[in-house]
């Protein structure tokens, strides 16, 4: 009697070529060999060639590559649920047709799963092509890893390796009426049943490909369908987690992620009967589920769309929409000492609290921060960067105090008020005031002031401070601004105003010469970069340097 294969590898195909092949070869060239693992691939009726690339793996590979074709039923979950009911492997690992693994996934993720008894691994996805993969979850290997202390709930896709036992017992399958997003009921529930939870994030076990042709599922999905998937997920959600705080940790990955890209501003090119279909199921998800412990996680922006959807405000919701895509960050107003999103119309019939950003204020300040000038200097104990900052009065309240303590790239990554005194006593010469809008402000005498309105802020630092956090062959870091405002606190990266000068300088570390400067990302986030200056960087420049000059040489030889 044959064994059982340790994996079964399932795939539901629809017009994925060229990159099936891919897909497929990345399997056959597994380093746990084809006869630990068969391959179960269900054709939803495709018509680009799919089908027939299929059938020529399985004549290739007979008795691993097992294909069924059937007519197309209009999303993954009923191929998906076909290919587990003949699955044999202890485990079962779900592959789109458009991705890859790397040749050593499946044996470190089966090593794994026996090794430590687990029912679910993650193993390390990538984004190939511009896809998004979220990656807190795999910021090293894991053992154990808690559904609600964790950044699981933001990994909710199917790509994991699912003991076959714990899928059969439960009688976990796919709801096949939801044409996208029909894997995160299964895995979610499939995550609160499993007994151990483990991740292998030391190796890159899976490569999500973006298409070129932006056609996966998930992207070519309609908003109404993408709307009424996220509905059934969240009633599924508050079915099997009781209300309260863990239910809040896997609920705002809805709201941040599959509603708040609902009301992004395709929402407004969409047909005036889908957007009013879109938005009454938004509104009564908030209505539901967008509690205090929810906005608290939630960028201030979202929470206003939300707010509006909730009172069934289309008008107001498309307003704010259209002004944040033409001028980014909501406009501030402070009254009272309450922090409110400055639309036009202000408030306009709604309740204050609609418009109530107080809780988000440290963000909503830290987003107008910009760096107009930025140097490094030397400093009493050694080189030091300099920068310095303005920050725009929300306005029109003269008398709303803001305290303000900008630090750099050792901030903490949990910002609390005791984190924000730490880092402020830490930095010695840190900027640190009670400011009262419009007034400049700083404890820097020869800081400059800021226009007429703002705040000019001015932060010294260190450079061994940061170098200390870079490893041997230097690196990057993002330059970050840790604020307290009204209560509330953010740790956000710093940006360029346009036109900044960006600095560089050769400093020594212990015996070793660096060369520190300052980028500016593709996004326009301030980095300080270091990278150690070698024999062999310097005759590459001198050779980039000597170029132009030997080619003027040679033209001027041919010339003559």
């Amino acid at each position: 009697m044959t064994a059982a294969p340790d994996v079964t590898v399932i795939t539901a195909v629809y017009n994925t070529m060229p990159y099936l092949t891919r897909c497929l070869s990345s399997l056959a060239a597994q380093t746990i060999g084809l006869d630990r693992m068969e391959v179960v691939a269900v054709d939803d009726g495709s018509t680009d060639g799919s089908a027939r690339e299929l059938d020529r793996w399985a004549r290739r590979h007979p008795g691993v590559f097992r294909v069924v074709h059937q007519p197309n039923s209009g999303g993954p979950a009923a191929p998906s649920n076909r290919a587990l009911d003949l699955a044999t492997g202890r485990y079962v690992f779900f592959l789109g047709a458009d991705d890859h693994l790397g040749r050593e996934a499946l044996a470190r993720l089966v090593s794994a799963a026996d090794t430590y008894g687990s029912d679910i691994v993650l193993g390390r996805l990538t984004g190939v092509n511009g896809r998004y993969v979220h990656q807190a979850v795999f910021d090293r290997d894991r053992v154990d890893l808690g559904m609600f202390d964790s950044a699981l709930p933001w990994a909710l896709s199917n790509t994991k390796l699912f003991r076959r036992d714990l899928v059969t017992k439960h009688g976990l399958r796919y709801p096949e009426d939801m044409p996208v997003f029909s894997d995160q009921p299964f895995t979610l529930e499939a995550c609160l049943l499993a007994r151990r939870i483990s991740v292998v994030a030391g190796y890159p076990c899976y490569h999500a490909v973006r298409r070129a042709d932006a056609g996966n599922i998930t992207y070519r999905s309609r908003h109404d369908e993408r709307a009424r998937c996220t509905e059934r997920i969240m009633e599924l959600t508050a079915r099997l987690v009781p209300a309260g705080p863990d239910r809040d940790k896997i609920t705002v990955r809805h709201f941040a992620w599959e509603l708040s890209k609902l009301l992004e501003p395709d929402f407004l090119r969409q047909d005036p009967a889908v957007r009013a279909r879109v938005a009454a199921s938004v509104g009564r998800l908030a209505r539901a589920h967008l509690t205090d412990g929810v906005q608290a996680r939630l960028p201030a922006g979202a929470v206003l769309r939300f707010r509006l959807a909730a009172a069934d405000r289309l008008g107001e919701l498309e307003a704010v929409i259209a002004q944040d895509a033409a001028g980014g960050a909501p406009p501030v107003r402070l009254l009272g000492g309450r922090v409110y999103a400055g639309y036009d119309p202000f408030r306009a019939d709604l309740p204050d609290r609609a418009y109530d950003l107080t809780s988000h204020a440290a963000e909503l300040v830290a987003d107008r921060i910009t760096v107009r000038e930025a140097a490094l200097v030397g400093g009493p104990t050694g080189p030091e960067l300099l920068l310095t900052a303005y920050c725009p009065a929300p306005g029109p309240d003269p008398g709303t105090p803001v305290h303000l303590c900008l630090a750099t790239t050792n901030a903490p990554a949990t910002v609390t008020p005791e984190a924000v005194r730490a880092v402020s006593g830490k930095l010695q010469e840190s900027w640190a005031a009670d400011v009262h809008f419009p007034r400049n402000c700083t404890n820097d005498p020869d800081a400059e002031r800021g226009d007429a309105g703002g705040v000019g802020l001015r932060v010294r630092v260190p450079l061994a401070e940061v170098l200390a956090g870079l490893g041997p062959d230097g690196g990057h870091l993002p330059v970050r601004v840790l604020l307290a405002a009204l209560g509330s606190h953010c740790d956000v990266p710093l940006r360029a105003a346009p036109g900044l000068r960006l600095p560089q300088l050769l400093v020594r570390r212990g015996i070793r010469p660096v060369r520190v400067a300052l980028a500016v990302s593709h996004t326009g986030r301030l980095l300080l970069t270091a990278a150690p200056v070698t024999v062999g960087r310097i005759l590459s420049r001198l050779r980039r340097l000597r170029a132009p000059g030997q080619a003027r040489a040679r033209q001027r030889g041919e010339q003559a």
